[in-house]
């Protein structure tokens, strides 16, 4: 579990945001080459503007891997992205997370322990091979835990390829720690709800192992902002908006997916809507900072979010301005500051997850 931030010095919350933003330039001209800023699509705006990459987070952690002469770098986004990117970076450089309280919900719905009395008890079961998958939304550890047993890592973007590997060649998948991306993308491929298990991680009892061994099994973890949108706000938003169409994140529920018109990645929903005409109107059903920067970004349509009152991703957004020119402040000064690194053991054995994925998707 990563360790509380403890709270930054008053001058950096009290000063202008003027102010702020003219020191964080002039570090950022300083340390030059030296540093690389990384920012997660879900940033606040008065984040992101400094980022030198935007992007998911797997993509930003190779990013920062290609980024040779970088010794520090400073990601913007939450802790398991920040473990990712320490895994495919050197040991010379240093990963530092600005705020250490920004975690993500749904990977700590997938504990070690917890993922490990659910492959036994699997394991003991059943002699089909089932192939541990986990979404790169999920802790070093558990990463590491699917690359020791033969299984890998998947992102939003290659989960169906991954999908069409697996069960294409008769294995069974214990899918980590995302229920919906694992349901939707299942259900897409072709299975069906009699070969879908999900596992109650908190209530053992409440699962029923069947004779055979289901073709997925789903951790029943998820996201709390994507769990914010539901069906009836896709039949709402199309009697306000004639011919709107709908884009939503694999995250959300089967039930979303189904009524909206697209579904795909954040690069999905982002390239759909750039790409789109002009004029056209968009529901997106996505993290609400992604949503309004689409919007600014993209002043010849209309883009709204499929549930204006939904909240943004709380854990993603403790990483504000104070808490990056704390962090970049220190640096400047030599000292580092909120590095997170990952055990030696682990990185091996989650990298192994990250190359069976890639080496899977090409």
């Amino acid at each position: 579990m990563y360790k509380s931030q403890q709270p930054i010095p008053d001058e950096y919350i009290v000063m202008s945001e003027q102010e702020r933003d003219e020191r964080i330039r002039t570090i950022k001209a300083d340390l030059g080459s030296k540093l690389v800023i990384l920012g997660h699509h879900y940033q606040r705006d008065e984040v992101i503007r400094y980022a030198d990459y935007r992007g998911d987070s797997l993509k930003l952690a190779q990013l920062a891997a290609q980024e040779k002469k970088a010794e520090y770098i400073v990601f913007c986004g939450v802790h398991f992205m920040a473990e990712t990117a320490d895994m495919l970076t050197s040991s010379e450089q240093k990963v530092i997370l600005p705020d250490l309280g920004a975690g993500c919900p749904m990977a700590d719905m997938a504990e070690l322990g917890d993922v490990e009395v659910c492959w036994n008890l699997l394991t003991t079961q059943y002699t089909q091979d089932i192939i541990p998958v986990t979404y790169v939304n999920s802790s070093a550890e558990v990463k590491a835990f699917c690359g020791r047993n033969g299984g890998m890592t998947c992102t939003s973007s290659n989960a169906p390829q991954i999908f069409t590997q697996l069960l294409g060649n008769g294995k069974s998948i214990l899918f980590l720690p995302d229920e919906h991306l694992g349901r939707n993308t299942g259900l897409k491929w072709g299975l069906h709800d009699q070969d879908i298990l999900l596992w109650n991680r908190e209530n053992l009892e409440e699962v029923e192992l069947p004779k055979e061994a289901p073709k997925l099994i789903l951790w029943d973890g998820y996201c709390t902002v994507h769990q914010k949108f539901e069906p009836q706000q896709v039949d709402e938003v199309r009697k306000k908006y004639p011919g709107i169409k709908v884009i939503v994140h694999p995250e959300c529920s089967h039930a979303v997916v189904e009524k909206a018109d697209l579904s795909g990645s954040t690069d999905f929903i982002i390239r759909q809507i750039s790409e789109a005409p002009a004029g056209s109107i968009w529901a997106v059903g996505t993290e609400i900072n992604l949503v309004h920067r689409l919007a600014q970004e993209n002043p010849d349509k209309k883009i709204v979010s499929l549930n204006e009152n939904t909240c943004r991703c709380v854990m993603m957004n403790r990483i504000s301005q104070p808490h990056l020119l704390w962090a970049l402040d220190n640096l400047n000064k030599g000292e580092v500051v909120n590095q997170i690194t990952v055990d030696e053991k682990i990185t091996a054995d989650a990298i192994m997850a990250l190359n069976r994925m890639l080496d899977l998707s090409k």
